[in-house]
């Protein structure tokens, strides 16, 4: 059985690490290349890495941080923010990213999952989908999930599969940040939709919540910010709490 995954995101503005609730109210959560080593000496699976405003601002992904990250970690980390073209991908991969997310630009250009799946082979493509459930759908939004658009979200990750996507990381904006459990009823569904590994995103508060979505969904990977970011539940705990429940974790 695959071992399911404990995965801290770095969420990153002007070069450091903050957390919102709702994808709102930013607060400062410390220097990302510090946290990034104390999650790795904590046993984390991997890191994920994303530049929030990278988009809306209309810039590149901070890959002068990224060589900083791969030079002190040794776990992989997956990069996203701002990423519109093979040559961006490049510049990341060789800056030391393992896996680059796409979100935005994806939806924009789905032949972009495509054209970097050609290039460096599906498991470095992760599509990033920023879902909400509202007039009984759950759609999905862009810009840093301040734009909705006319997709629904079952619709979008089999099409981004169909393009070359190796993994989908689902991040419910209906529970990010509110520490009230990941969206069980749509990460359930988007993990039976398609065949390629799901990361569960927004909304871990407890360690319970992680057993929950490990045990009630199909998802692969669990991702939280602020609950490690501030120390509220530690790595190791968490791990030897999921194992204790007979959980497949990696110590």
């Amino acid at each position: 059985m695959l071992k399911k995954r404990i995965i801290p995101c770095l969420d990153i503005k002007n070069g450091r690490t903050v957390k919102g609730v709702n994808f709102v109210n930013i607060r400062d959560a410390g220097d990302p290349v510090e946290l990034a080593k104390q999650y790795v000496a904590q046993g984390a699976d991997e890191l994920v890495f994303l530049d929030i405003t990278a988009t809306i601002e209309n810039r590149k992904t901070l890959v002068d941080l990224v060589n900083r990250m791969a030079r002190e970690i040794k776990i992989p980390f997956t990069v996203g923010g701002g990423i519109h073209t093979v040559g961006d991908v490049s510049n990341l991969i060789k800056a030391g990213a393992d896996k680059v997310s796409i979100n935005s630009a994806a939806v924009t250009r789905p032949n972009l999952i495509w054209e970097i799946a050609q290039e460096f082979g599906s498991q470095c493509v992760v599509v990033a989908v920023d879902t909400k459930f509202e007039e009984g759908h759950w759609k999905v939004y862009v810009q840093g999930g301040r734009t909705p658009t006319t997709l629904k979200t079952l619709d979008w990750v089999k099409q981004a599969e169909e393009m070359g996507a190796g993994e989908i990381l689902l991040t419910s904006m209906n529970n990010d940040g509110t520490k009230q459990g990941f969206a069980l009823d749509i990460t359930n569904e988007v993990s039976k939709t398609i065949n390629i590994p799901v990361i569960a995103s927004g909304g871990a508060g407890s360690k319970q919540h992680f057993k929950e979505v490990f045990e009630q969904t199909s998802a692969t990977g669990a991702l939280a910010a602020s609950i490690f970011h501030f120390g509220e539940i530690p790595i190791p705990e968490l791990k030897t709490y999921l194992k204790k429940e007979n959980i497949a974790i990696r110590l």
